[in-house]
């Protein structure tokens, strides 16, 4: 979060004008064309999702700041708290309230006002697509920025270090619960090394303390509730019932929900062509590169993906046919600095990026002045 404040910061002093001139063709004039961004005339509607509280929120509101926009935030009803710890901080700081303000309550009784408003002149929305959709078709003639789900592979190839690229399946699989859009959703393994990869993230994840998030000798805390818990359970249930075998975990109590490993995955199954927000790990097997990119392009999303390999032309292959908003070399989708561009596309967003430059580009009305010149 103290990366988002700092970039938003250096984003505020930032000059992002662009100058044309006129005379470059025999049509032309002696005239300058200069560009400048000024806030929007209206107010901002942001809503976030449960996930990362605090930095979703900042990641929204410190680039409203910096464009000198208005903003009204709707927190999700389950983590309301963090978000009004951060206006009381920016209010003691001397941001004037009329700047900022925080609204909570049942999105079903809020969320329409909120959205359909005439002062609001855009709606920014983390979350997942269902709503997103909703949102779009209820906004209208106002700007959607939709940042939504994900179902990101995790591609090793078979001259990867196996190794090393275990260590990044499992950490992206469960670092906070898997309650990430970027969270390695599926491993796509070459079929040649598939058998010793499956036995060094089943070892791995045996390995992954889960329990009290409040000790701190887990590794890993609960999911966000009872209910989320249960529809991961299901969906590994289903999947075993359509020929997948469980090597490890699908153990839950409440909100505890173990890390839980999967193979023989067919991509048709749900628990792999649908978002399974959690800390499953389905392992799905490819001939080559063809066959890798055909199954990552085969879900309806399109957020960000890792790639593990030593071959650079294979990569390339990769990265230039995926249908991804980010693709990483030997690094989890969810790799950036909260500075760089993010998004996705198809059900994963409408192509607009987040990260700081993109939300205070989208949070800005662009205005051209021209003048005589020479």
């Amino acid at each position: 979060m103290a990366d988002v404040l700092g970039f938003a910061a250096t984003e505020a002093l930032r000059d992002d004008g662009q100058m044309f001139s006129c005379d470059l063709t025999p049509h032309g004039k002696k005239r300058r064309v200069m560009t400048q961004r000024e806030p929007l005339l209206g107010v901002i509607c942001a809503i976030t999702p449960f996930n990362h509280p605090m930095n979703q929120v900042a990641h929204k509101v410190a680039p409203s700041i910096a464009t000198n926009n208005r903003m009204v935030l709707k927190p999700s009803e389950k983590v309301p708290l963090s978000a009004y710890y951060l206006a009381d901080l920016l209010y003691e700081a001397g941001l004037p309230p009329q700047m900022f303000q925080v609204v909570t309550g049942d999105p079903r009784e809020i969320a329409d006002e909120l959205i359909t408003h005439p002062s609001a002149d855009l709606v920014t929305f983390t979350g997942g697509v269902a709503i997103g959709k909703y949102i779009a078709s209820k906004a209208g003639y106002k700007r959607v920025v939709l940042e939504l789900g994900g179902n990101d592979p995790l591609i090793v190839l078979d001259d990867a270090d196996l190794d090393r690229a275990s260590d990044l399946a499992v950490q992206g699989s469960y670092k906070n619960s898997g309650q990430r859009c970027t969270a390695v959703k599926r491993m796509l393994v070459h079929e040649a090394v598939a058998a010793r990869f499956t036995e060094l993230v089943v070892e791995k994840t045996r390995a992954w303390k889960y329990g009290d998030p409040m000790d701190r000798r887990v590794d890993m805390g609960t999911v966000i509730d009872a209910e989320a818990a249960a529809l991961f359970e299901a969906r590994v249930n289903e999947a075993v019932a359509q020929g997948a075998r469980l090597l490890v975990g699908n153990q839950r109590s409440g909100a505890s929900y173990s890390p839980t490993v999967l193979d023989r995955v067919d991509p048709s199954m749900t628990v792999v062509r649908e978002e399974t927000f959690g800390p499953v790990s389905p392992l799905i097997t490819f001939r080559d590169v063809d066959d890798a990119i055909r199954i990552s392009n085969g879900t309806a999303f399109g957020l960000s993906s890792g790639v593990c390999t030593n071959n650079i032309e294979a990569f390339t292959r990769i990265a230039n046919s995926l249908h991804a908003g980010t693709v990483n070399l030997w690094e989890v989708p969810g790799y950036r600095i909260e500075l760089t561009p993010f998004g996705g596309i198809k059900d994963s967003g409408l192509g607009y990026k987040e990260g700081v430059q993109e939300a205070a580009k989208s949070f800005t009305n662009l205005k051209s002045i021209t003048l005589p010149w020479g």
